[in-house]
């Protein structure tokens, strides 16, 4: 896998597939994935919060995109998933500075990649 972000649908997982955001080449999710479970809401402040949870960031976090990066980069962490099922509702801005920052981050470092899972269709 040679890319930062790939898409996959909710009803794939159970058959471990991923189509990559821009490659027709199927992944699965590792299974040390950290997943960031959001609610209803994408923006910003959820976000980072839901990140910071799931990462079990240092208290010092500043709940801000640079401190975001710095946590990813000097962390361990390799692998995250994005779980969008429940939310209905994106601060598209937001959501594009976060893939930035891992798009960033993985074109530097290598890591992290992340898996972002959207409903199903019908759903």
């Amino acid at each position: 896998m040679t890319q930062a972000i790939y898409y996959v649908n909710q009803s794939s997982i159970g058959r471990n597939l991923v189509k990559g955001k821009s490659s027709k080449t199927s992944a699965t999710i590792p299974e040390q994935a950290i997943t960031i479970h959001m609610e209803e809401r994408l923006d910003k402040e959820t976000l980072l919060s839901s990140l910071a949870k799931a990462c079990n960031f240092p208290s010092w976090f500043g709940h801000n995109w640079d401190a975001a990066w710095d946590c990813l980069t000097d962390s361990d962490i390799e692998h995250l998933a994005l779980d969008l099922t429940a939310v209905k509702n994106i601060n598209t801005e937001d959501f594009n500075v976060f893939k930035s920052i891992i798009e960033d981050a993985f074109k530097e470092f290598g890591k992290p990649q992340l898996w972002i899972i959207v409903a199903s269709d019908g759903q």
